[in-house]
């Protein structure tokens, strides 16, 4: 008799979603779903305000990755602007972000993956949490909280607080960079870079450990999608974007962000809120794409600083095309922090940090405009339209975690298929389903800003768990 497994909440995640497993009157699993159940409307709810409020009133979308929705959100606005922004501002909005995406992936490795690589997958669940990281290795805990605290720093120096910071505006940036910050910041620098390269020789040992999930989480074919520089190096800001198929082959490059409309479409499914975008010249099957730290080191040709190279080396010799396990967005996540850090400091020295040209002034030259940034977990998008007041009346966003929607759950059916056995189902089965997902360190509360089909499902259960009653709202 054929019936589902539900694994409901997904645990250590960021937002509200749901694991459905089905399997045939054998037992065997013959489908996986990865539903995402929380709704948020920002693409609506934003319609009638000026545009020049649309970068601090987008970064609320999230409190995990704000400054990633407060960049894309000032590039769109710059496009309406259509100005040549100085480069003091872009230095600057640089380094705001590549401190988000440092406190994020912090967040995600040390926090919410660390206790299933260190202490294992089947270890008991009381014990993986940062509890158990402490106690089992409080070194590796003190790191992670240090550089999270390194990005949120900066982030809190730049921009006047932690979390949902107004300071990149449309034009530039609200205020200048002091000596005295730069001399702050490159103060935090050492320990920071001490941190992380002690991090990255204490786990990559570990890794060696999960062969077999390296093999079954999210290992298959697909293309990798994000933003080069033009020297076809990580990049996070600015730059086109690059889409390399499944052996590291170039299929579509240089790619105008702004004209994302052209190659990037989106299906909606009827049992989730997020959307599923693909490249469009491939159709929906062929051209899912993941995007995130994987696929930007898949994509390029070097990092662009000297100990971040040298870490992507060892990290492109995993396999001889495209790196394509899933699981390896854990060691990609800890060499773009290494990157970032490097970055920071390589911005910091340049003089032309110090400008007093950090903002550039202008009235709407556009009725439209497009920003594209690469957040902690993938590229980012924000597209406005204004009317002759400057007020907006439509909104699109494709956010990171939903370019990774079909990845997931590819992803979240190949682990299950493995490891879940009709027979005997254990705790350590489904932990490393839900650990499928976390590879990916989904933003939930990002991803669902458009209405999906799915119904609201209300189930009546009597005390003995039997459901006596259902109603289905569609």
């Amino acid at each position: 008799m054929s019936r589902t497994i539900t694994i409901d909440p997904v645990t250590r995640i960021e937002g509200h979603s749901k694991i459905t497993i089905h399997l045939d009157d054998e037992g065997k699993v013959n489908d996986a779903r990865f539903h995402v159940t929380q709704f948020r409307g920002f693409e609506k709810f934003c319609e009638g305000r000026p545009f020049y409020e649309m970068p601090s009133l987008m970064a609320r979308t999230c409190g995990i990755c704000p400054v990633s929705h407060l960049v894309a959100g000032a590039k769109a606005c710059d496009d309406i602007l259509a100005v040549r922004l100085p480069d003091a501002a872009i230095m600057l909005r640089k380094i705001m972000n590549l401190s988000q995406i440092i406190q994020s992936h912090a967040l995600s490795f040390f926090y919410l993956s660390s206790p299933d690589i260190l202490l294992g997958l089947d270890s008991p669940v009381q014990d993986r949490n940062l509890g158990g990281i402490v106690k089992a290795n409080p070194e590796l805990a003190k790191n992670g909280i240090l550089l999270r605290k390194f990005g949120q720093k900066i982030i809190e120096l730049l921009g006047g607080k932690r979390i949902h910071p107004s300071w990149v505006i449309a034009g530039g940036v609200s205020t200048k960079l002091t000596e005295e910050q730069r001399k702050t910041m490159l103060g935090w620098i050492p320990e920071a870079l001490k941190a992380i390269q002690w991090t990255l020789d204490t786990v990559k040992p570990l890794l060696e450990n999960f062969r077999e999930e390296m093999r079954t989480f999210g290992n298959f074919p697909s293309l990798f999608m994000g933003l080069v520089n033009e020297n076809n190096e990580l990049e996070h800001y600015s730059g086109k974007l690059r889409i390399v198929d499944s052996v590291g082959n170039i299929i579509a490059d240089k790619l105008d962000p702004q004209k994302y409309f052209e190659y990037i479409e989106e299906k909606v499914e009827p049992w989730t809120f997020m959307k599923f975008p693909y490249y469009k010249p491939l159709g929906p099957d062929q051209g899912s794409y993941r995007v995130g730290p994987l696929a930007r080191l898949n994509i390029i040709d070097r990092c662009g600083t000297p100990l971040a190279d040298q870490e992507w080396a060892e990290f492109r010799d995993l396999e001889r095309g495209a790196v394509l396990s899933s699981f390896h967005y854990h060691f990609a996540r800890l060499i773009e922090i290494l990157y970032g850090i490097e970055k920071i400091k390589m911005l910091l020295d340049d003089e032309k940090i110090l400008s007093t040209h950090f903002r550039a002034y202008a009235e709407p030259n556009n009725f439209e405009g497009v920003g594209v940034s690469e957040a902690p977990r993938g590229t980012l998008i924000h597209h406005y339209k204004i009317n002759e007041q400057g007020l907006i009346t439509w909104a699109n966003m494709i956010i990171a975690t939903g370019h990774n929607n079909q990845a997931m759950n590819k992803g979240i059916l190949q682990a299950a298929k493995h490891f879940i056995k009709h027979d005997k189902l254990t705790e350590g089965m489904t932990n490393r389903v839900e650990a499928v997902i976390r590879c990916y360190d989904p933003c939930l509360s990002c991803s669902t800003h458009a209405v999906g089909k799915m119904p609201m499902k209300i189930q009546l259960v009597n005390s003995c768990n039997e459901i006596i009653d259902e109603l289905i709202k569609n």
